[in-house]
Order: C-alpha cells, then sequence, then structure tokens
C-alpha cells in the first residue's frame, strides 16, 4: 500500500538511500535532519510512518520519542534506526510506543517487512476504530450486577499496572473481550493486542507461529513479537506442549525471544494476560502445566462469574449485542419485551456469554420486530433457532447493484456469520462446516470483519 513516509535521520546518505528504496517501493518521502526540522513537518503534514534515527545531535531519537508520547497518542507507527543499538535501547524504545526497532546497516528486505507489517497494523487499527465509533465495541463491558461489578473494579485499579494478569472462569463467560477492555485502559492502549490461543496452534508450526522464524527465505515475526509495546493474551496456556511451555517462560523471564532459526535475540516488551478455564492446579499436579510457567502467570488471579452468578446483567447484555449486530450488519434492533427477558434470566447458559452473544445474533439476522418466546425457547433447549417470518433462512439477500467483489463478500460474511452462529461460536465446527481449511479460515474471517468470539 502506498504511503508517506517521514524519515529523520542527521546523515544525508542514510536519507538519500532511504528515500530511493521507498520511492522504488511506490511511496512518498519527506525527509528530517533533526528533531526541529521534523517538528516542522509533522506540523504540516500527516504521515502514514515514521523512520526515527536514535543518535542524533541535539534530541536524540528516544527524546524525540518520549516527547512525542508525553504530547500524547501516536498518530503513525515509528520505526526506531540505530548503528549502535543495545538490548537496553531497543526495550525503552518499544516500551515508549515505538512499532520496531532495526540495526544500520539496514537490511533491505528486514525494512520493508517491517515497514509492511507497520503500515497494516496501522490501518487495522484505525478501521477497528472506525467501526467502533459506528457501532459500539463488542468488548464493552456490560452489567451492574455485584459479582461483575467487583470483578471490573479491580480490573480498573490493575489495569495501568504491567504485571501478569490470570482470569479464571468457565468458557464462555468472556474473559478474552475483559483482557481487551484492560489493554484498551491501559498505558499500552496504542499498542497491539496478540491474542495466543493454544488450542489453535498446530503443533508442527507452533514454535515458529510464537517464536517466529530466520532463514533464507526472510524474517518472520511470531505472535510474541507482534505483541511488543502492546499486550500478549495467553488463552487456556496449558494446552501447550511442554517443551513450548518451556521456551515460552524463558522467553517472559528475559524479555527477549530467539526465533527459530535466528541467532541474534529481538527484544520483548509486552504485558500479558492469561486466561483459562480449566482447573490449573490439576493441570500442574498432572505435569501439563510447567510450574515455571504457572507461578509467571498467577501474579494476580482474578475470578469471572459465570453468566448464571450475574443473572439481572443477561438482559442488558443481551440488548447491547443486538444493537451492535443490527448496526454492524445493516437491520433494525430487535425489540425485547419483558416477559422474553425473564425467560432468558431463567436459563441455566451453559455456554454463558458466548452463548448469549451467538442466540442474540441469530435472532438479529433471522427475525425482525418484537423477540417472541417461541423463537427462543428451541434455542434454549438445544434445538435450532426457528422464525415463521423467516421461512427461507437460508436464503441470503444480496444487492445485485454492488460490485461483484462487494456482492461477493457480502454472502461470504452473511454465509460464515450464519454458520458460526450455527457451530456455536467454535472455529473448529466451522472449519468443518464450511469445509474450509482452519488458517484460511482464519484469514478469511478476519478480512470480513468478523470476530470468531
Amino acid at each position: 500500500m502506498p504511503a508517506h513516509i517521514l524519515v529523520i535521520d542527521d546523515e544525508p546518505d542514510i536519507r538519500s538511500g532511504l528515500r530511493d528504496i521507498l520511492e522504488d517501493e511506490g511511496h512518498r518521502v519527506s525527509e528530517a535532519q533533526d528533531a526541529a526540522a521534523a517538528r516542522a513537518l509533522l506540523a504540516d503534514a500527516a504521515f502514514d510512518a515514521v523512520l526515527l534515527d536514535i543518535w542524533m545531535p541535539g534530541t536524540d531519537g528516544i527524546a524525540l520519542l518520549r516527547e512525542w508520547v508525553t504530547a500524547g497518542e501516536l498518530p503513525q507507527p515509528v520505526i526506531m534506526m540505530s548503528g549502535h543499538g543495545t538490548v537496553e535501547t531497543a526495550v525503552e524504545a518499544t516500551r515508549l510506543g515505538a512499532y520496531d526497532f532495526i540495526e544500520k546497516p539496514i537490511a533491505l528486505a528486514k525494512l520493508l517487512i517491517t515497514l509492511e507489517r507497520a503500515l497494516e497494523a496501522q490501518h487495522l487499527r484505525q478501521a477497528n476504530r472506525q467501526l467502533q465509533r459506528q457501532v459500539g465495541s463488542l468488548f464493552e463491558p456490560v452489567g451492574e450486577s455485584p459479582a461483575f461489578q467487583t470483578v471490573l473494579a479491580q480490573l480498573r485499579r490493575l489495569a495501568e499496572r504491567d504485571a501478569a494478569l490470570l482470569l479464571r472462569g468457565e468458557a464462555g463467560t468472556g474473559k478474552e473481550s475483559l483482557a481487551r477492555w484492560v489493554h484498551g485502559n491501559s498505558n499500552r492502549r496504542n499498542g497491539p493486542f496478540i491474542t495466543v490461543a493454544a488450542g489453535a496452534v498446530p503443533d508442527e508450526q507452533a514454535a515458529i507461529a510464537l517464536f517466529g522464524s530466520e532463514g533464507a527465505e526472510g524474517v518472520s515475526a511470531g505472535l510474541l513479537e507482534q505483541a511488543n509495546s502492546g499486550t500478549l493474551y495467553l488463552d487456556e496456556i496449558a494446552e501447550l506442549g511442554a517443551e513450548l511451555q518451556l521456551r515460552l517462560s524463558s522467553a517472559l523471564e528475559r524479555r527477549q525471544v530467539l526465533r527459530v532459526g535466528g541467532r541474534s535475540p529481538v527484544p520483548l516488551d509486552v504485558r500479558v494476560i492469561a486466561a483459562s478455564s480449566q482447573d490449573l492446579e490439576a493441570e500442574r499436579s498432572a505435569g501439563r502445566l510447567r510450574d515455571e510457567l504457572y507461578f509467571q502467570l498467577n501474579v494476580l488471579p482474578i475470578k469471572v462469574p459465570a453468566l448464571r452468578e450475574r443473572g439481572e446483567d443477561i438482559g442488558p447484555l443481551a440488548q447491547h449485542f443486538d444493537r451492535i449486530f443490527a448496526a454492524r450488519d445493516g437491520v433494525p434492533p430487535r425489540q425485547w419485551p419483558d416477559a422474553v427477558l425473564e425467560r432468558l434470566r431463567q436459563h441455566d447458559w451453559p455456554g454463558n456469554v458466548r452463548e448469549l452473544r451467538g442466540l442474540t445474533q441469530r435472532l438479529s439476522l433471522l427475525g425482525s420486530g418484537e423477540v417472541r418466546l417461541d423463537e427462543i425457547e428451541p434455542a434454549l433447549q438445544g434445538q435450532a433457532v426457528r422464525n415463521d417470518a423467516a421461512t427461507q433462512e437460508n436464503v441470503v439477500p444480496l444487492d445485485l447493484s454492488q460490485p461483484l467483489r462487494e456482492a461477493r463478500d457480502g454472502f461470504e460474511r452473511a454465509y460464515l456469520l450464519r454458520q458460526l452462529a450455527n457451530a456455536g461460536g467454535s472455529v473448529g465446527k466451522l472449519a468443518q462446516l464450511s469445509g474450509m481449511e482452519r488458517t484460511h479460515l482464519y484469514r478469511k474471517l478476519r478480512d470480513l470483519g468478523i470476530n470468531k468470539e
């Protein structure tokens, strides 16, 4: 994607060389020889990314980065450059919010890969913010029950701390949503939020997926490295193999990542939030969870209540999800009469918030007007949702005036949303229903803006 890049370096040859490389890739480039020139350019123009040298006369790169952070949110990703870099300098830069750190002499492949990922991350961040402004957030905590408010108060106090959090609770209670909320209220909010779903990482690819790789084909950053300056969410960590647990524990302890095939460690600056629905003490006793990793993650344990323990929140949650799905999918919101809300409160909700969200999404897609008891009863009894007013529920409406690509995306999105609802939110079951390979499916869900939760 063509972008406007600002290069800040006191050496004319380096600025010129970077300009030639970046313009050959289709980017527009502006140059600044020092902090004063950079301030002037940033005051007059918007940039998509900044390449910032650390060692400059006067105000150096770290000081300039700190100045931007103190003034507020970084409007674009910043990639630091240095020919005299140390691990401490790189850690300080990423702690302040730099996207990455590259050493001089700058390798062409490393530069272009890092810049491409920084621009992609910025594009996704802007798209997510725009979507949240339009429809609200699925991750916004909703509920006034004492049980939920107690948890929220604890998380609010801990949001600005960097200590590891461990969210414990039944499957589907919204642990990832709470982790995202903590991230959004922390001083790392401008950094990435990266999820490691241990059970979804294939064993043969787990090391590369987590730690990245280096080789003749280039450098690939793993999930840990992608989380630099942000939050790493570890879901069901006991499902990782013992060797990977040990390697992960070492990376977190040393705050460094060694890529598969790599020789030099990469600085790691992340806040870790782990989650589990399992009995972790039993997993330790059975040898499936290493002590080192358990004690690293169990610094601040938080118990997330089951939905049946916060019954007064069921109605507000259902209406919250309905408003979001209606706005996102372009359909009118449903009305929720008292009789329906009372029936929802009587349900045991074995799938917790995830089950309620799935039911709400199906009702949003398949019906209109006032929600009826005969719509929700089959779902609460474990049957498929039926809607007499939508007898052609397998027919997806399409706007044939759209360009082919937009119409196809609309169909794929509606199809995958329907199948995801039928799969109860399970991506594994969705892969079976759709006949798609899981890796390709995850990519497709991401491209279509579908959150698997």
